[in-house]
């Protein structure tokens, strides 16, 4: 039997032919502007509710957002994707451009008719609920009423809204063309070779010392050498949003990204409240590896450096046939899922110059499929990025039963499923290795990544808390920021680290995107609420498919709170819930120090 050869390079054209240049995709954007504006009129027209009667009215312009967000949407991925593959792509660009003015007027519509809907007197308003036109969609229009209700006039809001396509995602826009265009030189395999940040970091893992160092130099060289660009770039960012925080009246900079992950702040305070308390294992497993590296105390290029030396390429192929056979053993679902991504040219896995840094998954919603972007170099780290990206993508296949407007799941669950698919392999990985240096370095990924999540991103978000607080009293010079960074990273890792990496702030994509502030600790608590869901997984065998997507499904239509109550019968507002995963995780540490300490 012939083996299947998946793709490592996507099919974009399935959707519109012709990539930046494609007539369809003109066509696409180009009705977009009538049906914006026959929108606009329906909510110019609409007038505040007065009884139950009016539901179908609200029912029906729901309809009409629901089909714009998604035509918006199918454009906004594609031309998303179309940059990352080339980020010479200038076409793709301007296209980004127009697509954000199109999301901005589409947006001012949208904001005006959750206005008029917050004017409605209560009584109507639950009456308005519990009707057959709208009973589905409780959560999300009680969640616009809420948010209406914090925000400022309609005509200021528009303004704001009007203002951030040419200047605050601009911001982003420049920042993401600047680092996709940054190259660095390394000596690999005795040539000196020019690579980009993405193939630059991937470096990271390598065996040798001297490449580490000399990629790690190289980054930070370049990283320095713009960093008052990279600092006028974050502080104009975080200038634009405190400006909008001082209008609203919000004080606290975590309103926003605490609302938009529907969560409380007695449930952050918990988790990083545990996470806190639970650092020392980790601490003893980075002195560990310091000394298994011949060092005293853990530099800063070594946090990824293996430390075993059994470590062996993993293709493309076989990384997919391992996912798919471990994916099957959890459940049907997800496996043959998985395999139509991989057959059907879903992925971008290809190692090659001018692609975009990092790895994500995007909806292509009209479709009704995902793409995922990532470079493929052949580590274990690379295959656990593939199957993280392949959990986001069956998260949103998850969702296809559900309502179009009861899709929109916030960023801390996202990362639920991802984090879930990731652990399958990982775990998978450790159980079939029968060396016990091929087990400490798989177990290495692990507490690898459990560090990532208890210390790399808590440093991330203790430097964007005190960032914010002193951009507050203007702009913070690059100098400073470095301070800060390396402040943050020695407070997260609990002095463990010999050096820093002061220019985490310049190299952190995260800091720098437009839609959302403060994307970490969602990181960490999608971690953290995997390893729950995962423990019943375990306990309950290949039956729990059908339980863990119907979780899936209502990420969208609850709080974090309520989610957990309700699937896990757990209460994420107690350090109780949050010690039980990281109790997994110290398990591994602990298993990684045995180890190495043998002999």
């Amino acid at each position: 039997m012939r083996k299947v050869i998946y793709p490592e390079v996507w099919d974009l054209d399935v959707f519109f032919p012709g990539g930046s240049e494609s007539p369809q995709l003109r066509e696409h954007l180009d009705q977009l502007a009538p049906e914006i504006t026959r929108l606009e009129e329906k909510v110019q027209q609409f007038q505040i509710p007065q009884s139950s009667s009016d539901a179908q009215k609200i029912a029906e312009i729901i309809e009409d957002i629901r089909e714009i967000r998604t035509q918006i949407g199918q454009a906004r991925s594609f031309i998303s994707c179309l940059l990352a593959q080339n980020t010479k792509d200038k076409k793709a660009s301007l296209l980004q451009g127009e697509i954000s003015t199109i999301t901005a007027r589409f947006s001012t519509a949208m904001q005006k008719f959750q206005k008029d809907l917050t004017k409605t007197d209560e009584n109507v308003w639950q009456g308005l609920l519990e009707t057959d036109a709208l009973n589905g969609f409780e959560f999300i229009l009680n969640e616009w009423r809420t948010q209406a209700n914090q925000k400022l006039s309609e005509k200021e809001e528009s303004l704001i809204t009007a203002l951030t396509s040419d200047g605050y995602e601009s911001w982003g826009n420049l920042y993401n063309s600047v680092v996709g265009e940054m190259k660095v030189k390394v000596s690999l395999d005795g040539e000196e070779k020019e690579l980009s940040v993405g193939q630059a970091n991937n470096l990271r893992s390598n065996p040798d010392e001297s490449v580490r160092k000399e990629a790690f130099d190289a980054l930070e060289a370049a990283w320095s050498d713009k960093e008052d660009l990279f600092a006028k770039i974050l502080n104009h960012l975080a200038g634009f949003r405190l400006q909008v925080y001082k209008k609203r009246g919000w004080e606290n900079v975590l309103q926003e990204p605490l609302a938009i992950n529907r969560m409380k702040q007695e449930t952050l305070d918990a988790m990083w409240g545990a996470i806190s308390k639970h650092k020392q294992p980790f601490v003893k497993y980075l002195n560990q590896k310091a000394q298994l590296l011949g060092k005293e105390k853990i530099q800063y290029h070594d946090l990824n450096a293996p430390v075993s030396k059994s470590t062996q390429k993993i293709s493309y192929q076989d990384a997919a046939e391992f996912i798919l056979k471990h994916f099957g053993q959890f459940g049907p679902e997800l496996e043959s899922f998985s395999r139509k991504a991989f057959e059907e040219g879903w992925i971008e896995a290809e190692d090659r110059p001018n692609k975009r840094v990092g790895g994500f998954c995007t909806s292509l919603p009209m479709s009704e499929q995902s793409r995922i972007f990532m470079t493929y170099s052949g580590t274990i780290g690379n295959m656990a990025t593939l199957a993280h990206e392949l959990g986001h993508a069956f998260h949103s296949y998850a969702l296809k039963p559900v309502h179009g407007l009861n899709r929109q799941y916030a960023m801390n669950v996202a990362e639920t499923a991802s984090t879930f698919a990731e652990m399958i392999v990982f775990d998978a990985a450790v159980k079939e290795t029968t060396s016990d240096e091929e087990k400490i370095y798989l177990l290495e990924e692990k507490v690898k990544r459990s560090m990532m999540f208890f210390m790399g991103i808590h440093f991330r978000f203790l430097f964007e808390t005190r960032f914010y607080e002193e951009r507050k009293n203007g702009m913070v010079s690059a100098e400073r920021l470095n301070e800060l960074m390396e402040q943050a990273q020695q407070e997260a890792y609990c002095g463990a680290l010999e050096t820093t990496d002061p220019h985490s702030w310049a190299n952190t994509l995260h800091f720098y995107i437009t839609y959302t502030p403060f994307y970490n600790f969602p990181y960490t608590f999608g971690y953290l609420f995997s390893l729950s869901i995962y423990a019943k997984a375990l306990e309950e065998g290949q039956g729990f498919e059908e339980k863990y997507m119907a979780l899936l499904r209502d990420t969208a239509i609850m709080s974090a709170e309520d989610l957990a109550m309700k699937h896990l019968g757990e209460d994420i507002t107690k350090e109780a819930f949050w010690e039980k995963g990281i109790a997994l995780s110290v398990k591994d540490a602990e298993e990684f120090i045995r180890l190495t300490s043998m002999g």
